[in-house]
């Protein structure tokens, strides 16, 4: 069976404008293209599209670097050589495990809701209130020195971001809602509370009247420091594998990660073998806010140093892309959680290098994940070329 791409738009009732916005020829060449349901997906095309994205990312990322007045190559080659070869690479190589570790650390709680089919996009704010609760649990002991107060804020943050799930997790299996919206929603609930929090209750009191609470860098029984000097090691990329090992003898080992395949496969299937599908909301949901949360306590217990106004990055949402880019495979979420920390720090080389915007780079990001969803659709289809039969 074949679809006509332009099946709907042909018929009464056709933008008679979007029509003629196109050429002719344009349009005759389009209406012979066809999509064609493969009998079964193809594996090739599965994991051949995070490629094809990746330098499709790139051609057109290079065209939009053109039209800003940039050589293209020039800034390609910042964004993906200069960090890991370049003149000052020693400086910025560790910079990739830093940057890497919360991207994959969140993208596997992520990657398991969404092969269930169970669609988590408020990670950020899961994110930002495991920073709060863990910045919080520490700050509660401040100036206090003991061994056990860091083990207080990695559980005080992973509490925080599973608490924070377990919102739109316990209103969808209550009451139906969808999980997309409430958790998306509860982004701006928890920007709210940290712009809260950052000019009171966790506002530094010795701060000459800023924003912003104490600089846990500066409080070693709070500080979240290199595990080896100068290698970008501490213990969020410690938690990072840790969740990647668990993930992979999850879904390949155990009876739950079997549950989770096939519930995002096959719904019916699922119920029929026994499978709850309230549980698995909330375990799923709660896995993914815990991991975020985790990734927040161990970004505010160091490389960012403290709670502020500013502190969101947008890990949460660069997460969707990596889990995606990585094909909800924890061995490739690794890789694609590398690619993305090598995009932010090209990206700010070619900042302050080039004079890319900022916003610029964000649209390279994004390009990334538009690249990967359309050419997501060979998976299932072929592209066929000549007048055939539609449906």
């Amino acid at each position: 069976m074949s679809r006509n791409l332009f099946d709907k738009q042909s018929g009464a009732g056709a933008n008679p404008l979007g029509m003629a916005v196109l050429s002719p020829a344009l349009w005759l060449a389009l209406l012979f293209v066809q999509l064609e349901k493969r009998p079964q997906p193809s594996k090739a095309m599965a994991y051949a599209t995070p490629v094809l994205a990746v330098v499709l990312t790139m051609i057109f990322g290079g065209v939009l670097f053109a039209v800003l007045g940039k050589d293209p190559l020039q800034a390609i080659t910042t964004i993906f050589w200069e960090p890991i070869f370049g003149e000052f690479a020693f400086f910025y190589r560790p910079q990739l495990l830093i940057k890497g570790a919360p991207l994959v650390l969140i993208a596997i709680g992520l990657a398991l809701g969404f092969k269930a089919g169970i669609w988590n996009i408020g990670a950020e704010g899961q994110y930002i209130v495991g920073a709060i609760c863990g910045a919080g649990a520490g700050l509660a002991f401040y100036p206090a020195e003991s061994v056990l107060i860091f083990p207080l804020m990695v559980l005080a943050g992973a509490l925080g971001g599973w608490a924070w799930a377990m919102i739109p997790g316990l209103l969808k299996v209550k009451f139906g809602t969808n999980e997309i919206l409430v958790s998306l929603m509860l982004v701006y609930v928890a920007e709210q509370l940290l712009a809260s929090m950052s000019l009171g209750l966790l506002k530094n009191p010795e701060g000459f009247g800023f924003p912003g609470s104490r600089n846990l860098q500066q409080y070693p029984s709070a500080h979240n420091a290199e595990i080896i000097t100068g290698t970008g090691m501490h213990w969020g990329v410690v938690a990072a594998l840790i969740a990647v090992i668990f993930a992979y003898v999850l879904l390949t080992r155990h009876s739950l990660g079997f549950a989770i395949r096939v519930t995002g496969e096959a719904p019916r299937a699922a119920k029929f073998g026994g499978v709850n599908p309230g549980r698995l909301v909330l375990f799923c949901l709660g896995i993914s806010g815990l991991l975020a949360g985790l990734a927040g306590m161990f970004e505010v217990s160091g490389p960012s140093g403290q709670i502020s106004i500013d502190f969101n990055v947008g890990y949460g949402f660069t997460a969707i892309i990596v889990a995606f880019l990585g094909r909800l495979n924890p061995l490739g979420i690794v890789a694609a959680g590398l690619l993305m920390a090598l995009t932010y720090i090209g990206g700010d080389i070619a900042q302050s290098q080039l004079g890319l915007p900022a916003a610029a780079i964000q649209v390279f990001q994004g390009m990334l994940l538009f690249f990967l969803l359309a050419l997501d659709v060979l998976t299932n289809y072929r592209v066929r070329f000549g007048k055939g039969e539609t449906a």
